[in-house]
């Protein structure tokens, strides 16, 4: 940790906006001062809209396309590999698009983000019925957008926000993504039930091509951000054989964090499908699961501290563990949206923690927050290979069974990866060596 009478660069002092606060007296000595708590600003108010746009043009549409390819073509191997290359290229992208965030202007890599997520849309409407044929150009371009995207956030987010409002940030996050999800899946399966299903497809996928060119304007209103430095290619590795820096157990968690993602993220909505034959049975279940995710994101983003980060985390993390105890009894619609509302309610517990921790620890060094790109990049690599493998095992078994009790512990083994989260990010060696979190 840097001590309080080392000099700092001042314009280092004004990116990174984190907690400890340095001002210049007369002698040219740096002081610390703690900053006050101070509620989001306009440009992190801006910031949360654009990104409210985006989860409401994902949840519109999103939960749809798997079934969409579903419909197309009912193999669960073909939606392993439609996600599985969506989350290589992903990982490519935000490798690559880290020198255009870090030495050029990161509001254009994510206008382009956003861009492209409408271009998504636009090639699903143009192969129509025949989708499925295209799995993986879709995820291709599907895992650009999100790249894009999701790493120039990222870095504004960083910059935007501090240690005493990153929680209050993240929550107000998840509570946009949880509105989001609670309405436009439900409108979305109502459109599509009542109208020609054909039709109804494409008009929700229309409607979210619409609301992504929104966020596109919206994010004009954005300020231009300084670029600085020079991008370091090979930063993750040269991390990752460094023994002395917490970024190792980190990534660990990150792995473990992601494996869960990997195949949670489209293997529930469409056991719902499965298990229903309805869209609109999907909207409602967005609709219910995703208002308690609501609510809970709303308690979780006020109340949460520092100090509490670590409790909180481990029992969100064994809740939605326990939570698919039920789909060893039977899977059906009721046992789904018990998973949902337990996911909905204890899932931001989990997540917050490990959101803003992961951010905090950019943040400890100056070192590392000049190079906020690069271990952002890091994070979002760590965070892929573990949504890889935990893809790439769900392919393997799915290829070779597909019956319900090879599912149900295909699905808890993964789902029990939060808990390994917790642990790595929870060991004593984490605490003392999170100072350490220095260029390696």
């Amino acid at each position: 940790m840097h001590s309080g009478t080392k000099h700092f660069p001042h314009k280092w002092i004004r990116s990174a906006n984190e907690r400890t606060a340095w001002r210049y007296k007369g002698s040219g000595k740096q002081t610390p001062s703690r900053k006050s708590k101070a509620p989001l600003d306009a440009q992190t108010r801006l910031l949360l809209t654009v990104h409210g746009l985006v989860a409401a043009a994902n949840a519109l549409s999103g939960t749809f396309v798997n079934v969409y390819l579903w419909k197309a073509r009912q193999d669960f191997t073909l939606i392993g590999w439609f996600t599985l290359i969506h989350h290589l290229t992903m990982a490519v992208t935000f490798w690559m698009a880290g020198k255009w965030v870090k030495e050029h202007n990161k509001m254009n890599c994510l206008r382009a983000g956003v861009a492209v997520s409408a271009l998504f849309y636009l090639t699903v409407l143009w192969a129509g019925e025949r989708a499925a044929d295209f799995f993986i150009l879709l995820g291709v371009i599907q895992g650009m957008s999100a790249g894009l995207f999701w790493l120039a956030f990222n870095v504004v987010y960083f910059e935007v926000t501090d240690p005493d409002n990153r929680d209050r940030f993240n929550g107000w996050a998840g509570l946009l993504g949880a509105g989001a999800g609670m309405i436009a899946p439900w409108i979305s399966g109502f459109l599509i039930v009542h109208m020609k299903q054909t039709n109804g497809y494409r008009l929700i996928f229309t409607i979210s091509l619409i609301v992504f060119v929104i966020g596109v304007v919206f994010s004009f209103f954005l300020k231009k951000r300084k670029a600085e430095g020079h991008y370091e290619w090979f930063l993750t590795i040269r991390c990752l054989r460094q023994k002395s820096t917490a970024w190792r157990t980190v990534s660990l968690a990150l792995v473990a964090q992601g494996i869960r993602e990997g195949v949670f993220g489209f293997m529930i909505a469409l056991l719902v499908y499965v298990h229903t034959g309805s869209e609109m049975k999907l909207g409602n279940f967005s609709l219910i699961s995703s208002a308690v995710s609501f609510v809970s994101f709303l308690i979780a983003g006020r109340l949460l501290k520092n100090k509490n980060r670590r409790g909180a985390m481990f029992f969100g993390a064994l809740m939605i563990v326990l939570i698919l105890v039920p789909f060893f009894w039977k899977v059906n619609f009721t046992t789904l949206l018990i998973f949902g509302i337990g996911a909905g309610l204890f899932f931001p517990l989990y997540s917050i923690p490990m959101t803003s921790s992961v951010f905090d620890l950019i943040g400890k060094n100056p070192d590392s927050v000049k190079q906020r790109e690069e271990y952002i990049v890091l994070r979002e690599l760590m965070l892929n290979i573990g949504r890889i493998l935990g893809t790439a095992v769900f392919i393997i078994v799915a290829s070779n069974s597909t019956a319900p009790a090879v599912m149900n512990w295909l699905l808890f083994g993964i789902g029990c990866s939060p808990l390994v989260s917790w642990f790595f990010m929870s060991r004593d060696a984490l605490k003392k060596q999170a100072v350490k979190a220095a260029k390696p």
